[in-house]
């Protein structure tokens, strides 16, 4: 797979923010209220595969981190290398998506959701690769754990690592993404890491989307470039 970069006229100082720009990300119990008072949109599975995501927080309540991996390059997966939250396809043995995204996390990173307060579900998404339909449908569980538990990637993840919530709301970690498939096309997304690995983009970027739009938080857009569907 072709490696796709950010593209920037200036890159930027992570961490910085732009001035006036609010960065106050809302408390856990105001994450959990705005998600209890709205009723998930969920997409009709039939003939399609189903997956389950889970976007894991942790740590303090007034500010806490997310969760997000960096799949394993691997040919037979159409996400390969992407930056997501740790998850995967319906199992037989799994009664519904929301336990594959447990189970998958589990496996994935050893991370236990079994204790885990269930915080509440996002929209679900249609699962697209190179701007077409894959038949799929993707399913996010939002969670919050308490205990800093290390976590062992497998071998299909490539790095784990947690971000500050309001980290994804500084400006500048905000590039437009360079899609290599479509040459001079640019999608939205968030470094989160190393800038030439570490990038949020497509579903993952979709349901942060999603996610702070529950919130009536709206996250800040890079102005160059021109837009596509991932």
């Amino acid at each position: 797979m072709a490696k796709s970069h950010p593209r920037r006229d200036a890159a930027p100082t992570l961490g910085s923010c732009a001035p006036g720009y609010p960065l106050r990300v809302p408390t856990l119990d105001e994450i959990r209220r705005a998600l209890d008072a709205r009723e998930p949109r969920t997409l009709p599975t039939r003939g399609k595969s189903v997956a389950g995501v889970a976007m894991v927080l942790r740590g303090d309540p007034a500010r806490p981190e997310v969760l997000f991996i960096e799949r394993a390059k691997h040919p037979a997966d159409p996400w390969s290398g992407h930056m997501a939250f740790p998850g995967g396809r319906v199992d037989p043995g799994d009664p519904h998506a929301r336990a594959a995204a447990e189970r998958e996390t589990l496996e994935e990173v050893r991370l236990s959701l079994a204790d885990a307060a269930s915080l509440g579900r996002l929209d679900d998404l249609a699962g697209r690769h190179a701007g077409r339909p894959v038949g799929m449908v993707i399913s996010a569980f939002v969670y919050h754990v308490e205990r800093h538990a290390p976590l062992a990637p497998n071998h299909e993840v490539e790095e784990a690592l947690w971000l500050p919530l309001s980290d994804l709301l500084d400006p500048a970690r905000h590039v437009d993404y360079a899609w290599p498939r479509f040459p001079g096309r640019t999608l939205p997304g968030i470094v989160v890491g190393h800038p030439e690995r570490h990038v949020v983009w497509g579903l993952t970027y979709r349901f942060l989307e999603g996610f702070f739009e529950t919130l009536k938080v709206t996250l800040p857009r890079s102005s160059i470039g021109s837009r596509g569907k991932p």
